[in-house]
């Protein structure tokens, strides 16, 4: 499954980590150098949610943190009805 927002398509990101040593010259170092570059990737904070579509459906949907937290997420009201009981015979 692709690490996507349905609501907003965030997806995952290109970066880099960068491997330093020595020591940095305001603490009395000569400086840190570069020593190795490994790419990497960022990944969207996705969570699994249950929404309420524009359809009226309800259904789960993956969607990035941060789109819950603006708001964009629409949550479907609490089941108030009780599933009816199955006699066993």
């Amino acid at each position: 499954m692709a690490r996507i927002c349905q609501l907003t398509g965030k997806r995952p990101i290109k970066g880099s980590k960068i491997w330093r040593s020595g020591k940095a010259k305001r603490e009395g170092g000569i400086g840190t150098h570069v020593t190795a570059i490994t790419k990497r990737r960022f990944f969207p904070n996705l969570q699994r949610v249950k929404a309420l579509l524009p359809n009226g459906q309800v259904k789960y949907i993956r969607v990035a943190a941060s789109a819950i937290k603006k708001g964009l997420v629409v949550k479907p009201p609490k089941r108030t009805w009780k599933k009816p009981e199955t006699k066993a015979a």
